[in-house]
Parts: structure tokens; C-alpha cells; sequence
């Protein structure tokens, strides 16, 4: 989990700033940015100058975007982890097996990060990607991480991050959330019903280790209208399971 700069660099927390705008509004122009932020047009745009320089930020005239230098470093750094290797081929059998969307996520600053998915040929398409950060409370992928961290790593993330309500389902409550986890450990997978996106369902069950660290959740996600009674409940969580115990055995020979 991140812990706080003693002295944070100002130059680089308004660069990080400025990326993060770039992001949320999927390219802008300097004026944009500028308005946004509260900064001077000079200083955001010799921001975006050294950025682009070496190739973080792209000029298509008139906006900037982010650029591609972005995935070879975050392409290096899924590389560089054990648990994408090992699970990657259980996430493409997953997918294959339910025809649904499978996906694999660990937990990174106290959020949860999805390292890969996998379309099944039934799959909806979804706003997930390598990559992408969300709430670990939204999904159940992020619930059954949450289920098997300490309870004082638990309570720091919640301090930190909120339980922020993404849709009318979604747990923002610690006491509901707190039963929510100990039902995980229970039956040993997490439910998320539309609590990250309405009309969508997820099954997901943790990924630990032989000393029982969480490293991370595998997952099966599809609409109400399949994701439904016995099929949730039983059919695609035992499936569910069943990789991420695969993957656990791979991962202790590794």
C-alpha cells in the first residue's frame, strides 16, 4: 500500500496532475488543461512539451493526448509479475469454458487493478481493460482480495478510498461490507451483484498463496439475464474456484 512522500516534488505532482486530466477527458488542448487545473497555459504547456519529447504525450493538433510510451512500461511491469504468467492461461480456459468474460485483477495502493481478460463468445463488451483501476468494494474480484487481507489493512483502504456508491447496489456501508467478507471466507467467492455496473453480475474467488497472502482474484462476469440462479450461485462459482486453485498450485511451483 502507497504511504505519503515526506517531500513530494511539486514539478512532478503538477505533472501527474496533468496526465490525469489528459486521461479523464480523453485528450484536450493546453487552454483546457490550464482552466482545469488552475495553472498558468505557459507552465501546463511546457509540461506537455517535455512529455512529449519523450513520447508520454501526443500532439495531434489542437488537443494533446496520452501516448503509447505508457504501455511499455506498464507492459514491463505485468510482465515482470508471476501471477500474470501463471494465471493468463486459466483466465483464456475460463473465458472458453462460460462464454462470458473472464478477468484477473491483484490489488495494488489500495485499489484493484485488472491484469487481463478474456472474451468468451457470449462475452458483453465492458469498460475494463489491463490497466484499469476501480474501488476493490465495486466488484467481487476486489471483494475476494478484500476478504482475505488483514482487517487492519481493510480498514486503512476504506479510510483512504471510501465506499463510494457506483450504482444503487453497490455496499457503502462498513458494517455491510465487513458481513459481505466474512460470507467470502465462508463459502470462499465473492458475489457482485450489479454493484459495479447495473445489469451486469460477477463471480469471483481469491488467488493466495501457501502462507494464505492474497496476490490477487479471478473472476466471471456476464448479464443478469445468464448470470442467474443456479448458474450464479453454484455452477460458474465452482468453476470460479477452480482456477484460481489451479492457479495456486502453479504459482507455489513457479
Amino acid at each position: 500500500m502507497a504511504h505519503e512522500a515526506k517531500h513530494p516534488v511539486a514539478a512532478t505532482q503538477k505533472t501527474v496532475r496533468v496526465l490525469e486530466a489528459l486521461k479523464q477527458r480523453d485528450g484536450a488542448r493546453v487552454t483546457e488543461l490550464a482552466a482545469e487545473l488552475e495553472m498558468n497555459k505557459s507552465t501546463v504547456h511546457n509540461h506537455l512539451s517535455t512529455l512529449r519529447e519523450d513520447g508520454f504525450v501526443v500532439h495531434d493538433d489542437p488537443e494533446y493526448r496520452l501516448g503509447l510510451r505508457f504501455l511499455e512500461f506498464g507492459g514491463y511491469a505485468r510482465h515482470e509479475m508471476d501471477l500474470y504468467h501463471v494465471a493468463e492461461p486459466e483466465v483464456e480456459r475460463l473465458a472458453e469454458r462460460t462464454g462470458e468474460m473472464a478477468s484477473l485483477m491483484t490489488e495494488e495502493d489500495g485499489r484493484g487493478v485488472y491484469l487481463h481478460r478474456s472474451k468468451g463468445n457470449q462475452a458483453v463488451a465492458l469498460d475494463t481493460y489491463a490497466g484499469y483501476r476501480c474501488p476493490l468494494h465495486v466488484t467481487a474480484l476486489g471483494k475476494a482480495i478484500l476478504a482475505h487481507l488483514p482487517d487492519a489493512a481493510v480498514e486503512r483502504i476504506v479510510d483512504r478510498h471510501g465506499l463510494a456508491a457506483w450504482t444503487p447496489e453497490t455496499v457503502t456501508d462498513r458494517e455491510a461490507l465487513s458481513g459481505d467478507l466474512a460470507t467470502v471466507r465462508e463459502r470462499g467467492f465473492a458475489l457482485d451483484d450489479e454493484e459495479r455496473m447495473t445489469g451486469l453480475r460477477c463471480v469471483g474467488a481469491p488467488i493466495t498463496t501457501d502462507d494464505d497472502r492474497v496476490v490477487g482474484a479471478i473472476s466471471v462476469s456476464g448479464p443478469t439475464s445468464r448470470m442467474r440462479d443456479a448458474r450464479f450461485t453454484d455452477e460458474v462459482p465452482d468453476l470460479v474456484r477452480s482456477a484460481a486453485n489451479v492457479i495456486e498450485l502453479n504459482l507455489t511451483n513457479t
